[in-house]
């Protein structure tokens, strides 16, 4: 199971990834997206303003999951760059229900030292609705980094994202995350924007040469219980 907090953030967090696992592993992926997405572009938040961009957003979704192959998506409305203003319970009971239906073993979600304040309270949430007791199916919980988001922390941050674990993508796993990437109207940037294709695939590179492959994909390994 995948939980973001905006849509794009399963692109561009393990689009490649993603991909990967359900084409060559047969993998039964669900992504749970929390966020609008989209109204924090307005000085309040006024979701009826945005009604139009809002319905576009989500449709985008969908053409984002054709390009990556996941299975069934679950979508939210929380506030966008707002998480902060809502109860941290409120979040952890939609992942509790989620978890619950899906019943996964392994979760990605946000690095925790995101600049982003929704992806810090959902990689808390997270946390929190997987706490490791005896009835908990959730084994491992991986975190990945989200370009525009994660590096853009204060050099003097203490959270930091140093990836522990990676996974090698191949050059179609590559293209799925960017054209899944695409489909996103509102999100999509040129470069040398980090959302860009070609920041993509730079990144890609660049994580590929750390492991000794082509192309990879980085993540954090947070708790793994065999």
């Amino acid at each position: 199971m995948v939980v973001v907090a905006h849509p794009d953030d399963e692109l561009l967090g393990l689009g490649g990834t993603m991909n990967r696992l359900i084409s060559d592993y047969g993998c039964e992926c669900r992504v749970i997206i929390l966020g609008e997405g989209i109204t924090s572009r307005s000085d309040q938040r006024e979701p009826e303003t945005w009604k139009k961009e809002l319905e576009i957003h989500r449709s985008n979704i969908h053409s984002a999951q054709t390009a990556i192959g996941y299975q069934s998506v679950g979508i939210y409305d929380f506030p966008d760059n707002r998480f902060d203003s809502v109860d941290l319970l409120d979040i952890i009971k939609v992942i509790e229900k989620e978890k619950s239906e899906f019943q996964p073993e392994v979760i990605f979600t946000h690095h925790g030292g995101d600049v982003n304040i929704d992806h810090q309270r959902t990689f808390e949430a997270v946390i929190t609705a997987t706490r490791p007791m005896a009835h908990e199916k959730v084994k491992t919980i991986i975190t990945f980094e989200t370009p525009s988001g994660t590096e853009w922390r204060a050099a003097s941050d203490p959270k930091h994202f140093i990836p522990n674990l990676f996974f090698d993508i191949s050059e179609e796993n590559l293209q799925a995350k960017i054209k899944g990437m695409e489909s996103y109207e509102f999100e999509k940037r040129i470069y040398p924007h980090p959302r860009s294709p070609e920041a993509l695939k730079i990144l890609a590179q660049r994580w590929g040469v750390v492991v000794g492959k082509t192309l990879a994909e980085a993540f954090m390994l947070i708790r793994h219980i065999d």
